[in-house]
């Protein structure tokens, strides 16, 4: 309430429009459908500082202003950069925010990602991300299997028991399993509640259709890492037609796809930019038709 001479006025407050794909349940968690993924907050090949520190705490901030409630992160970001960056930028959390974090990989001189599923890499990682983070207790923690050309067979017992430990001793709250085999995800399950999948999964990378619908069956949230092709973008001709008749652009479709493929599908798309995050929003956002869908399935 401001008050000028005789004249009273109540101030207002803008009204945020929700965002695309409304909300899903992880666990015990509400979080926002569309989330944001940091990965690219690091440097090159994801090591490293950013090239701009302030951009990146600001494109931070801005997916919270706009209503995102789910920030998918690693400790092998960076590494540890990512995770310090969240803190400098987000800490005091927001009570209705959610940062999901993985565990099961690390980072060589080479910027490559050996795989550190031993007991000890799993207590030091989740111990790290609490330190890194500013955090007494993670929301999320995926355990990452396989390695970086993807998923590979063979069990995940160890590892995955010794994140269920640190969840019986109150620092994690839910489990995910990430860049799994169906297998894998059900071997998980057999051992504790397992809360989302994080598997790679775009337009052009269909692998996992039946899994996705087995996931959503289920009531388990279903994360596709490289919504948008990762490192190479995707392209098709299909794409850019659907695009076109729509006045959208083609990765705006790949993100509305994503949506409307299946109520349990969570996007963490990720970029460095506040207005590409903002394009992000708006093109999620997009409404496709029946004919769009059927010729996005041909792709």
């Amino acid at each position: 309430m401001t008050t000028t001479g005789t004249t009273t006025t109540t101030a207002t407050t803008p009204t945020r429009a929700p965002l695309p794909g409304g909300t899903w349940n992880l666990g015990d968690l509400t979080v926002t459908r569309f989330g944001y993924g940091a990965m690219q907050l690091a440097g090159p090949g994801v090591m490293g500082p950013p090239a701009d520190h302030d951009g990146a705490v600001a494109v931070l901030r801005a997916g919270v202003e706009s209503g995102i409630t789910h920030v998918d992160t690693s400790g092998a970001y960076g590494p540890r950069v990512t995770n310090e960056l969240i803190r400098e930028a987000l800490h005091p959390y927001p009570a209705s925010l959610h940062v999901a974090t993985k565990v099961g990989a690390t980072r060589d001189a080479q910027g490559g990602w050996p795989t550190a599923r031993r007991p000890e890499d799993v207590r030091r990682q989740v111990h790290e991300n609490l330190d890194d983070l500013g955090l007494d207790v993670l929301d999320l923690v995926n355990l990452r299997v396989g390695d970086a050309q993807g998923p590979r067979d063979g069990s995940l017992a160890e590892p995955f028991e010794t994140l269920v430990e640190l969840q019986q001793q109150g620092l994690i709250r839910h489990l995910g399993i990430s860049n799994a085999t169906r297998a894998q995800v059900e071997e998980a399950q057999a051992i504790a509640p397992v809360v989302c999948v994080q598997n790679l999964y775009n337009l052009a990378h269909r692998e996992d259709d039946d899994l996705v619908d087995a996931l959503a069956a289920q009531g388990v949230a279903y994360v596709p890492f490289f919504p948008l092709g990762g490192f190479s973008p995707l392209q098709s001709a299909t794409l850019s037609t659907v695009a076109a008749r729509l006045g959208a652009e083609p990765l705006s479709v790949a993100l509305a796809w994503l949506l409307q493929r299946s109520p349990n599908i969570l996007l963490i798309p990720g970029t460095s930019s506040v207005a590409h995050l903002r394009e992000n929003i708006a093109g999620a956002a997009l409404t496709l038709a029946e004919e769009d869908l059927a010729e996005l399935e041909r792709l």
